[in-house]
């Protein structure tokens, strides 16, 4: 799998059902998500967090926002009451057509194509907050370590990336199918079995290599938890980084 890949799949899932491809729940395929209940998942992970970056001492209103995979825009407009300027960067024009037609923000919310295996749209320092949750996951490790070090780069100092991350498939029929069969497989009954309109990888990053890539590019894990209850079937965790 490689970025040319993931955008093609993800181009796909956008098209066809993009609100159950960014939040796969039960009952929610073939267009069943509501519009409001699908963006107040949104503002439930980030108000929580939020929560969670002021209980570790850290801002909780930014001045500029880079919502990293930002899909249907579930997340993007759940930080715009927080933000002067949010930007949605995501690989798919599917996906941004459609967060830019759910757009219900006061304007302050930009929407990007960025397939670029970088951010190289972006100066560094340009941003005070980045935030990305169930997207990396779905990438290739290689451009996972890529993009976290693009994260620090585009952080201002002392800004703040939060991050979630599968470490490990967890002890269930689906996590141990996952630890030991191929992604070709896997693939193929994502298709072929259950009717996906593209396959979704998953890819882990266990905590040791996360620490390690984080401190290679000036970065410090200020905080980590357990991350939002998503899937039963990995292991997660959602880390708060600041840029030295």
């Amino acid at each position: 799998m490689n970025l040319n890949d993931v955008r093609r799949d993800w181009t796909k899932l956008g098209t066809e059902d993009p609100l159950w491809a960014v939040l796969v729940q039960p009952g929610k395929r073939g267009g069943r998500w509501d519009v409001d209940e699908f963006l107040a998942t949104g503002r439930a992970d980030v108000e929580e967090t939020a929560g969670w970056l002021g209980q570790l001492g850290l801002p909780t209103r930014w001045e500029r926002v880079l919502d990293f995979g930002c899909g249907a825009g579930r997340l993007s407009q759940a930080l715009a009451p927080h933000a002067d300027q949010v930007v949605g960067v995501d690989i798919a024009p599917s996906m941004l057509e459609t967060a830019r037609h759910l757009d219900r923000s006061a304007g302050n919310i930009r929407f990007v194509l960025n397939d670029a295996p970088d951010l190289s749209q972006f100066p560094d320092g340009h941003f005070d907050l980045v935030y990305s949750a169930l997207v990396l996951q779905h990438l290739p490790r290689s451009a996972i370590d890529r993009y976290l070090a693009e994260f620090l780069r585009v952080l201002r100092p002392g800004g703040i990336a939060v991050v979630g991350l599968p470490t490990e498939p967890a002890r269930t029929a689906k996590g141990l199918i996952w630890q030991v069969a191929p992604f070709r497989l896997i693939s193929w009954a994502q298709r072929r079995l259950l009717n996906y309109p593209a396959p979704m990888s998953m890819t882990a990053v266990p905590h040791s290599d996360m620490v390690r890539l984080v401190t290679a590019h000036g970065g410090t894990i200020v905080g980590q938890r357990p991350d939002l209850p998503y899937t039963e079937d990995w292991v997660c965790t959602r880390y708060a980084v600041r840029r030295g």
